[in-house]
């Protein structure tokens, strides 16, 4: 067998030249606009702004820190800015259906003067209808209606008691009202002379009061009467009193909104009842009556809340279209909500209490919310598509959609709605609702997929360099030198986990100018330099490396047991990741194999405990594929193996350890021993070709670090699938070593 070629320099890292830069520092490039490395996003969120039509609201797809909100930002922005300013929401009483407060559109700018207006109107009449029924006129009239009703009751006494005259009966006025009693020589008959009476005479009396008692009752019954027509003409000229008040004020409030068809019909609503209701501010123009209202908390009156203007949205310093982005999208912060206070024990509301959501704020524009927010939040999906199917904005509590709540509460007039969705999420939210929710590819029809690298071309090395720059000018951060963006560029390609490609990742590279820009400052530098960054590197490193430090050093006194010189039968350096946060470091693990008589069955210890996940477990199977196609082909294998990750507590799960398992199978086998200084990593199908894994920097790096550690001797290497070697762009101080053959 030949022997294996080892990679050369250039095969395990592309460094980035700094003479293909014609600048000294970025401070001297321009400003770049637009999200680079995203061709595909951008032309998908510019489509889904422009079309019109229904359900074509947009989903950003990617991982967090990938730029989502910054170009759906910026393109949002930009298309705003050149759209019509939306109307102005508020809501009123509605006079006829008090539940059901209504909704005024307005022109926007217009909602908040109506308002004021409206406050304004109000204090005016509560100082002018008192006024008018305070006059001299009204009071005369007033007087003239009682004096009439009066007058007539003294003509019904009068003609009833000349009658009674006329038959010696009197009437007399009782502890229990009106009554009749007879009469002779000008003095009422007392009851104990009057049965002293001849039979005749106290008949003729007894048939005189009766006739009499008749028409009493006759002339009591028109008192009522009487007196429901004298209230009926008093509210009627508190009426005409009223009108006339409150028209004359009316009048020139009516011209300023005589361009708004729907504010003339609610001032009309208004009108009516404020001329019924005049009596309410004839009593509140009391004396104490403000006094009272402070006591109770009301500044305006319980009786005057009903007409002022509830302004649930005010464009009046909007440019453009809004742009709403919605972090806390709870249902009452999405759709609005009906808020409560409390009043003599009791919670109660009106339409004052309505507060807008974001749906309202955004309508006319658009709208940007994250996906798992919206999702974590109780029935806020579900609200969220149902304004977008309905296309308008329903205000209801969540007791009531819930069904939890009995009492009675507002239901707002809905606010048709015409908004743009934006929702930004990872990719797996994008396909578990595609999946499972039939409702969202009808209403987000639109998927902008961002990705994670870019082409590591000279145009791109070039407007990366552009963006570094422009990060620090916009942060009012020192401007980068070649060397640093070259610097920079490197670790955008190990970000990438390809020499070719680089990262699109613009949080890990902010992050990166800004800590190397903290770095120059602490070496007074006027520019940062590529020290600078390795310094912002290392220290990053540095402060997420406590476990991996822990793991070498396990190895290092011989707890964990890896051996790093010498032979051994059934045993190999395998290499695997583990991921903790946003820091990713390699472990070697040695792995055993153990053969012995039997039916040609690969036992997977790992498994067996159930420590082994899905993917090791099929790598483990993929093995046993393998040795049966190999050497079973004639014969059933009479072996049986077992294979462990010796000292590995946790779940084992991937199959990049496979292509080490079949070594280490083999090696047992034949009794074939394996060098010790090297370690494996890939996967194998069942053909045994070995594939790429992820991660190779990581494993190779790690363990370097164990045989550094242990001493290099030129023996030591790491053995990788052929398709990884794109993927290598190791720390300097392992290319170092490689450059010295102390690895391989």
């Amino acid at each position: 067998m030949a022997p294996i070629k080892p990679l050369s320099i250039g095969d395990l890292y592309a460094g980035c030249d700094t003479k293909q830069f014609d600048f000294r520092t970025t401070g001297n490039l321009p400003n770049i606009e637009e999200l680079i490395g995203q061709e595909r996003a951008v032309e998908a969120v510019c489509f889904g702004i422009a079309i019109e039509s229904d359900g074509y609201n947009v989903f950003a797809l990617g991982p967090p820190g990938i730029g989502k909100n910054t170009l759906v930002g910026e393109f949002l922005a930009r298309q705003a800015e050149d759209e019509a300013v939306p109307s102005d929401w508020c809501y009123v009483h509605n006079f006829d259906h008090p539940r059901r407060p209504t909704a005024l559109e307005l022109p926007a700018g217009r909602a908040r003067p109506l308002a004021r207006d409206m406050d304004t109107l109000i204090q005016d009449l509560r100082a002018a209808i008192p006024a008018a029924f305070e006059s001299d006129a009204y009071r005369e009239r007033k007087e003239a209606i009682e004096q009439d009703y009066k007058e007539r009751q003294e003509q019904a006494s009068e003609e009833l008691q000349k009658r009674a005259g006329e038959n010696n009966i009197a009437l007399v006025r009782t502890p229990v009202g009106l009554g009749l009693a007879p009469v002779k020589d000008g003095k009422v008959i007392d009851p104990e002379v009057f049965e002293k009476l001849p039979e005749k005479e106290r008949r003729s009396y007894a048939g005189a009061i009766e006739a009499l008692q008749q028409e009493l009752q006759a002339s009591l019954d028109q008192v009522p009467k009487w007196a429901r027509e004298m209230r009926e003409r008093v509210h009627e000229l508190n009426r005409d009193v009223a009108k006339f008040a409150v028209e004359h004020y009316l009048e020139d409030f009516k011209k300023a909104y005589a361009d708004l068809p729907n504010v003339l019909q609610w001032l009309e609503s208004v009108a009516a009842d404020l001329i019924e209701n005049a009596d309410a501010f004839i009593a509140a123009s009391g004396e104490g009556a403000a006094m009272q209202l402070a006591i109770q908390g009301i500044v305006d009156g319980p009786s005057f809340r009903q007409y002022r203007v509830n302004v649930l949205i005010d464009r009046t310093e909007v440019g453009g279209a809004p742009v709403v982005y919605e972090d806390n999208p709870t249902v009452g912060e999405l759709i609005g909500r009906i808020e409560h206070q409390a009043q003599q024990g009791a919670l109660v509301t009106d339409f004052n209490l309505i507060k807008a959501g974001a749906l309202h704020a955004a309508n006319g524009g658009y709208l940007v919310v994250e996906a798992h927010k919206v999702l974590t939040q109780p029935l806020s999906w579900e609200a969220l598509k149902r304004a977008l199917r309905a296309r308008e904005i329903r205000i209801q509590s969540l007791g009531q959609s819930l069904g939890l709540v009995d009492t009675v509460s507002l239901d707002p007039e809905p606010v048709p709605l015409d908004v743009k969705i934006v929702l930004t999420g990872d990719r797996t939210l994008y396909y578990l609702l595609a999946a499972y929710d039939p409702d969202f590819l009808e209403l987000f029809k639109v998927q902008a997929d961002f990705e994670e690298t870019m082409e590591r071309t000279p145009e791109n090395v070039q407007r990366y360099a552009q963006l570094v720059g422009t990060i620090a000018q916009r942060e009012d951060l020192r401007p980068l030198d070649r060397g640093a963006v070259a610097r920079i560029v490197e670790h955008g390609a190990r970000l990438a986990g390809d020499k070719h490609k680089l990262t699109t990742h613009m949080r890990s590279i902010a992050d990166l100018v800004r800590e190397s820009a903290h770095w120059a400052g602490e070496a007074s530098h006027r520019a940062i330099k590529a020290e600078d960054v390795q310094r912002a590197i290392d220290a990053s490193i540095y402060r997420a490396d406590r476990v991996r430090e822990r793991v070498q050093e396990s190895i290092h006194e011989g707890t964990i047991l890896i051996q790093t010189s010498g032979e051994a039968v059934g045993q190999v350096n395998g290499l695997s990741v583990l991921q903790l946060g946003g820091y990713a470091f390699g472990r070697p693990s040695r792995i055993t194999a153990r053969i012995q008589l039997g039916r040609g069955r690969v036992v997977d210890i790992e498994r067996e405990v159930e420590l082994g996940g899905p993917l090791h477990t099929k790598g483990v199977l993929i093995l046993s594929g393998f040795l049966g196609a190999r050497f079973g082909a004639d014969r059933p294998l009479a072996l049986s193996a077992s294979l462990v990750f010796e000292q590995s507590y946790g779940g084992v799960d991937g199959d990049s350890a496979s292509s080490a398992e079949l070594y280490a199978l083999l090696s047992a086998i034949g009794e074939v021993p394996i060098k010790q200084s090297l370690a494996v990593t890939g996967s194998v199908n069942q053909h045994g070709i070995v594939q790429a894994i992820g991660g190779a920097n990581e494993k190779i790096e790690g363990y370097f670090d164990i045989c550094r550690a242990g001493g290099l001797d030129g023996s030591h290497g790491v053995l990788i699938p052929a398709s990884n070697v794109r993927h290598l762009m190791l720390r300097g101080d392992v290319v170092e070593a490689v450059k010295r053959n102390q690895f391989n």
